[in-house]
């Protein structure tokens, strides 16, 4: 076993899939849970930009400079996996890199929308005053448009994770849960205990960050 994803990384991984289920129900429910529902994307916002910067300075799988391909790479893993002469990777894959980024832009689009928009009823973004009415209702059409590609994006993942376990017969989702990936040769990211203060600090500037947009 080889040590592939750092605690923060999976504790991000996992948080933010279960905010971004909330933030859909609360959505789709509406009345009072629209205020949690605003919440819930003050803190999704929290954690893409966290990722963002722990993408930098986190371990060593976790960099966007350890994962992230140029479009030729991309295209010869696809090929390669459709030749079924893919090699297993330590971290993600082209595709899923591909996948983390689109993720974590429209997230972050998402959550900043909602920060300007309103239901044309009794609720609306903590920075909709700034602007406009017209300029509120614009953005909440892209709000609302938004959320069908994190729709797609979602379907996608949960996709690709049933795929390369069928078909491939490799488990995405253990390694997010424990860290540690089968197999030999990867790089091992560094020791949980020596990211987790780094992370924690970082952690804190993003919801400081956040806080203060959305509080303004």
């Amino acid at each position: 076993m080889t040590r592939i994803w750092d605690l923060p990384t999976r504790l991000f991984h996992w948080v933010l899939a279960l905010l971004v289920l909330f933030s859909i129900v609360s959505a789709k429910i509406g009345g009072n849970l629209i205020d949690w529902h605003m919440r819930s994307g003050y803190c999704i916002l929290a954690l893409v930009l966290f990722r963002v910067m722990w993408g930098f300075v986190g371990s060593h799988h976790a960099r966007f400079a350890n994962f992230v391909r140029a479009p030729a790479s991309v295209f010869s893993y696809v090929r390669a996996l459709r030749g079924g002469s893919a090699a297993t990777q330590a971290g993600h894959n082209p595709l899923g890199a591909l996948s983390v980024v689109a993720m974590l832009v429209i997230l972050l689009l998402q959550a900043s929308t909602g920060l300007f928009a309103n239901d044309s009823i009794a609720s609306e973004g903590p920075l909709a005053r700034l602007v406009t009415n017209s300029t509120s209702d614009n953005v909440t059409r892209v709000h609302k448009i938004n959320q069908y590609i994190i729709y797609t994006l979602i379907v996608l993942h949960l996709s690709a994770i049933a795929y390369y376990y069928f078909a491939k017969r490799e488990n995405l989702v253990l390694p997010m849960l424990t860290g540690d990936k089968p197999g030999t040769g990867f790089v091992s990211s560094i020791d949980d205990s020596r990211v987790r203060v780094r992370a924690a600090v970082l952690l804190a500037i993003a919801a400081a960050v956040a806080t203060y947009v959305v509080t303004r």
